[in-house]
């Protein structure tokens, strides 16, 4: 925690506690990754645009308002998940299990516009979140992805997929940047 300067005087803050009554879990998890994904994106030099439902299998469109060998303003869907649970990250990679009906519209072929799934791994307590103090903005989160496509079918029999992100994407300012290239050179996912 960062210390707080109360005139001449330094003193240790308070410990944060979230009123009983906040937002529950679940949405404070989807407004920290939205902010996430919003973050790294604006570093990037693209935009977000925010779904008003995610009927069909994402939440948000990533756009890069750049000029590429083969388009123009190159953008993605994605599909946004959070969770605190660590155990889902392995040596390799994290897994995520998604419905049936949403794995369906998220890998579907005929998608006019990419898609990915991404995963926001962040810290069990909500204390260790963000650290925020003169010295910057720091987050113990990190954010894993996978091209929809390159996330195999799914049997008729289950009603659910577990799918494997790798730990080598991690979606960052440069991995994001990469995307972007390799949507705009038209290049293949």
């Amino acid at each position: 925690m960062t210390e707080v300067d109360v005139g001449s005087r330094r003193q240790e803050p308070a410990e944060v506690r979230i009123p009983e009554d906040a937002l529950p879990i679940s949405a404070r998890q989807e407004q920290f990754s939205l902010a996430f994904i919003r973050l790294v994106a604006a570093a990037a030099g693209c935009s977000v645009k925010k779904h008003e439902t995610d009927y069909d299998g994402v939440d948000i469109t990533i756009v890069a308002s750049a000029e590429y060998s083969k388009f123009y303003c190159p953008e993605f869907d994605m599909q946004l998940k959070c969770t605190t649970q660590h155990r889902r990250l392995g040596a390799e990679h994290l897994t995520w299990s998604l419905e049936r009906e949403r794995f369906i519209k998220l890998v579907n072929p005929k998608r006019f516009i990419p898609a990915l799934l991404a995963v926001l791994l962040i810290p069990e307590n909500a204390d260790e979140l963000l650290d925020l103090s003169e010295a910057g903005l720091t987050s113990a989160s990190r954010m894993y992805w996978e091209y929809a496509a390159n996330l195999g079918g799914i049997d008729d029999d289950k009603a659910s997929k577990t799918v494997h992100l790798p730990r080598r994407n991690l979606f960052d300012v440069e991995g994001l940047q990469a995307i972007m290239r390799t949507i705009g050179e038209g290049e293949q996912w």
